[in-house]
C-alpha cells in the first residue's frame, strides 16, 4: 500500500529569514495524523536567506541528518565541530545526552535550501556524536546510493537506528528499484523534480509511505532528486 503525502498539505511557516515546510508535525505545526513514520520523525524543507540562520540551540536523543540541495550551510556545535555543508555532503549529528549547535547561511548573496531530517535513536542516552561524508553526483546518477545506515556499510554515515537512507538523481525515463524485506516499510521524499513511485505520480516536496510492498520502482518524470528511507 502506498499513501501519498502531498507537498501542498505540509505544515508551512514563513519567518522572513526562514521559509520552512514540515512533512510531519514540528514546532507550532501539529497534525495528529502526521506525527512521523516509524522511526522517521522529521523532514523539514528549509530555505534560509543570505547571512541568516539558526542561533545556538539544544537537542537531545535524536539522530539529525542534514542534506543540502543548494548553497552552503555553516555548522558549529558544542563538540567542537565546524564545517560548511554543501550539496552532496551528508551530516549526521547524534544529539544523545545533549548537544548545542548553530546553523547559518554564510553567503551574503545566495540563499541556502536544505532538508533537515530527524530519526528516533534505537535507545536514549547515547553519547553525542558527529559525522560528515561526501557523496558526489556521479555516485548518485541513475542509481540508488546508500548514504546513511545503522551499520555504516558501503561508506555510508552511521546512524543509531535500524534504518537505511538511499538517494538517487534521475533523468526522465531513468528508473531504480528497491526491494523491501518482510516487515519493513519505506518513506520516499522527492527533493526536486518529479517521479513515479509504483505508478503513483509524485512532484517536488511530495512524500509517500510504502507498507506491505515487496518492490519499489521509482522512475524519473523530470530531472529529479529523491530520498528513500528503508525503515524497520
Amino acid at each position: 500500500m502506498i499513501t501519498v503525502r502531498p507537498a501542498a498539505e505540509r505544515g508551512h511557516a514563513d519567518h522572513g529569514w526562514l521559509d520552512t515546510r514540515h512533512t510531519f508535525s514540528f514546532a507550532s505545526y501539529h497534525d495528529p495524523g502526521h506525527m512521523g513514520f516509524r522511526s522517521l520523525r522529521v523532514i523539514n524543507e528549509d530555505r534560509v536567506k543570505p547571512g541568516e540562520g539558526f542561533g545556538t540551540h539544544a537537542h537531545r536523543d535524536m539522530e539529525i541528518l542534514t542534506w543540502v540541495l543548494e548553497g552552503g550551510l555553516e555548522h558549529r556545535d558544542s563538540m567542537g565541530n565546524g564545517s560548511v555543508i554543501r550539496p552532496g555532503d551528508l551530516q549526521r549529528m547524534s544529539a544523545g545526552t545533549g548537544v548545542t549547535h548553530s546553523e547559518f547561511n554564510p553567503s551574503r548573496e545566495a540563499g541556502v535550501h536544505f532538508l533537515q531530517i530527524w530519526l528516533l535513536p534505537r535507545e536514549r542516552g547515547l553519547p553525542p556524536g558527529y559525522e560528515q561524508k561526501r557523496f558526489p553526483p556521479e555516485d548518485r546518477r541513475g542509481r540508488l546510493r546508500l548514504i546513511a545506515a545503522g551499520d555504516g556499510r558501503d561508506g555510508a554515515v552511521t546512524i543509531h537506528q535500524d534504518a537505511d537512507l538511499w538517494t538517487a538523481l534521475l533523468e526522465p525515463h531513468e528508473s531504480v528499484r528497491h526491494a523491501l524485506a518482510p516487515g519493513r516499510a519505506a518513506w520516499v521524499h522527492v527533493a526536486r523534480g518529479g517521479v513515479s513511485l509504483n505508478g503513483r505520480t509524485l512532484g517536488a516536496g511530495d512524500g509517500a509511505a510504502a507498507s506491505d510492498e515487496q518492490m519499489l520502482e521509482i522512475a524519473g518524470a523530470a530531472d529529479a532528486e529523491v530520498l528513500l528511507f528503508d525503515l524497520a
